[in-house]
């Protein structure tokens, strides 16, 4: 057993490629040794902006030989059949063949080989260089050499074998066994033997950290300590940390410091325009948690004097941008947010549906006709829904398009605007995606809800829905939208109600208010299985019609708790097997058994328990469901697991199908008055279990 170890080497691998690569290389290299016979017992992977390696442990010398069955002809078949078996098979004579015998085709012929297996070196020569002509990246390029498509140009191709060189070529570079480091600290070339002595010597004389995990840790401890060190505190961004991680094989973390004044602009401003051009990490005083006049900015270098010329240079770097950030700010607040709304009119929203100013009016109108329901000033509501654009026309939003609702919220309050409607410009897009907060404030909530309904009913008036995977203009995220808001705020708001809201015409076409308030159903059902309920049991309450969405998921949450018990466990048995009888004696008399029961008629001790539990029952959950109160009513229904378990096994457990007609027809009339008892809370027969 022994290690095959690779290491593609180019130039830089673009940050946002480098994780997804490693891990699509070590799959492909995994797959191909295994479909060749090969397994090993440990694989890892590392990946940097110049590099993707991969080491794969305990692999065999070779793969085992393969014993191939060829099936032939029956014993005493034409020659002719014979001949073409012999020849197919790579076989002189028939007396090499072997006879089997069959119980019901006879005896026939079948044809042993043994295909010998290959020495993993020849075997990796043909897989690395068919892994890298088929490797997908989302961008790639071809250099001047040949055929291959990579990311950037390759520079070296290390391929070992139990310390051996495997050689093979791609695109003119030939494997060997040599490496580079760092280009400044360590650029080598360093010859190694396999992973240990690559880690060993890349990670020491190379000043190259391998992983992604190593460079992140050491990128987020070092930027801690620096700050802390200087009285500061680092403002986190998972994201822009696995983006640096990408872009510094030595990473080196700096603090830097700017111009006090520029903290007069919006703090996001400030910290996007670092992220955004220049990947550094905003500062702030932990004292007023405010941010502080520096930045954290990662190196891929250890300067001799302490970074203090590269944190100048990116000092110099950011003062340029941050002018540009307060030229446009001055000049949006001298315009301001009511002035810049005119020219929405000259944006198309979408061709069929008008520019972004009529989208404005509909928004406008349909937050007037929802603040009532949220609990919002309608005339607030309306004045928020007609600046909440605005700000996309500005330059600040025009040069940070992240920021459009964040700057329309600056603008207002700086025009005086009441804060309730500056908040609802800034909210009405959220949520953004399922991490993203909701709005809670009414205005905000009025605005942010008829934003995304207007988009919904508008998209479905034209025709233009969701199909598959594909979603180009987010609808699915803006009912999804609609329905978080809507259900974290316990908005009554039933399903229908949305979809008919903002109804309008676009030529001949409505909005198909049934498939519309379908689709809100799914965001819902796709919200309740992210928080964890079981699909059956939401199936099993909007098979009921139910049409708030408050009211649904407190059902389904009040009928999860209740199956959870065993009551309710029971109680789903019993109800199972009244339904499966009453299922088949339907189909026997081709007719259902929705008739009154006669009291009179029940003459078995057990069925008149029954019934009366079940009248009882059912005015209990009636009245407990008229005050939405889900828990007592599924609490009413536990009353029948006793009757129902004494009715079908008890010591005077009744027959159903009796003999007299008139007593059977009126025993399944009892069933079936138990049934539509349970079905009051949930369909039952969507339950599994």
């Amino acid at each position: 057993m022994a290690e095959l170890f690779l290491e593609i080497f180019c130039e830089e691998i673009p940050a946002r490629m480098q994780a997804t690569a490693e891990r699509d290389l070590s799959e492909a290299v995994l797959k191909g040794l295994r479909d060749a016979g090969l397994s090993c017992s440990n694989a890892i992977s590392m990946a940097g902006p110049r590099r993707l390696a991969v080491s794969c442990a305990d692999l065999p010398a070779g793969s085992d030989d393969v014993i191939e069955e060829r099936k032939g002809p029956k014993v005493g078949a034409p020659d002719k059949a014979v001949e073409g078996f012999l020849r197919g098979a790579g076989l002189s004579s028939i007396d090499e063949a072997e006879v089997r015998s069959d119980p019901k085709k006879g005896e026939f012929y079948v044809a042993k080989r043994t295909i010998p297996g290959r020495a993993t070196p020849d075997i990796v020569a043909e897989l690395i260089p068919e892994i890298m002509r088929n490797f997908h990246w989302p961008k790639s390029m071809r250099t001047g050499r040949g055929e291959l498509r990579w990311v950037r140009p390759l520079q070296r191709i290390v391929c070992l074998y139990d310390g051996i060189v495997v050689p093979f070529e791609v695109d003119g570079i030939v494997s060997g066994d040599e490496t580079e480091g760092h280009r400044v600290h360590g650029r080598g070339p360093f010859k190694v033997t396999g992973s240990e002595d690559y880690i060993q010597k890349l990670s020491g004389e190379g000043h190259v950290l391998l992983t992604r995990d190593a460079r992140r840790e050491k990128i987020e401890a070092d930027a801690k300590a620096i700050c802390e060190a200087a009285g500061l505190e680092l403002v986190e961004d998972k994201g822009l940390l696995e983006e640096v991680v990408g872009l510094a094989e030595w990473p080196v973390v700096i603090l830097g410091e700017m111009d006090p004044a520029f903290l007069e602009l919006p703090p996001e401003v400030i910290q996007l325009s670092m992220r955004t051009h220049q990947k550094y990490f905003a500062v702030r005083d932990p004292k007023t948690g405010n941010l502080a006049p520096n930045f954290v900015v990662v190196a891929n270098i250890d300067a001799a004097d302490g970074g203090k010329a590269i944190a100048a240079g990116n000092r110099k770097v950011l003062s340029a941008r941050l002018e540009d950030g307060r030229f446009f700010w001055e000049n949006d607040k001298k315009i301001g947010l009511e002035a810049m709304a005119p020219k929405l009119a000259k944006i198309d929203f979408k061709k069929e549906l008008g520019t972004i100013a009529d989208k404005v009016e509909r928004v406008a109108a349909l937050a007037r006709e929802l603040a009532p329901k949220v609990g919002a000033d309608p005339d607030m509501a309306e004045r928020a829904a007609r600046l909440a654009k605005a700000d996309l026309v500005s330059e600040m939003v025009y040069e940070f398009p992240e920021l459009q609702g964040v700057m329309g919220r600056y603008y207002a309050i700086e025009a005086g605007e009441d804060p309730r409607v500056a908040d609802a410009v800034r909210d009405h897009y959220k949520p953004q995606g399922p991490s993203d907060a909701v709005p809670t404030e009414p205005v905000s909530i009025a605005v942010a809800l008829a934003d995304k309904i207007d988009t919904l009913v508008g998209f479905w008036a034209i025709d233009e829905k969701p199909t598959g995977s594909k979603d180009p203009f987010a609808l699915r995220r803006a009912a999804l939208g609609v329905v978080r808001i809507v259900l974290e705020n316990e908005i009554r708001l039933p399903i229908r109600s949305n979809a008919q809201l903002g109804n309008f015409e676009v030529g001949d076409a409505f909005a198909d208010v049934n498939e519309l308030a379908a689709f809100f159903a799914d965001r819902l059902k796709q919200y309740l299985r992210d928080q964890g309920q079981r699909h059956d049991l939401i199936d099993a309450v909007f098979a009921l019609g139910e049409d708030d969405l408050v009211r649904i998921v407190k059902r389904v949450e009040a009928l999860a708790d209740f199956l959870g018990s065993e009551d309710g466990a029971n109680l789903l048995a019993g109800y199972k097997r009244a339904a499966n009888i009453l299922r088949a004696e339907e189909k026997k008399d081709k007719r259902s058994f929705e008739g009154d029961v006669d009291a009179a008629k029940l003459d078995a001790k057990a069925e008149k328990a029954l019934h009366a539990a079940v009248v009882k029952a059912s005015d209990a959950a009636t009245k407990a469901l008229e005050k939405e109160d889900f828990a007592a009513a599924m609490s009413a229904l536990a009353s029948l697991r006793a009757p129902v378990d004494a009715f079908f096994d008890g010591p005077d457990s009744v027959m159903v199908n009796a003999d007299d007609a008139a007593i059977r027809e009126n025993r399944l009339n009892l069933l079936n008055m138990m049934r539509q008892a349970i079905g009051t809370v949930a369909d039952f027969s969507k339950i599994e279990g």
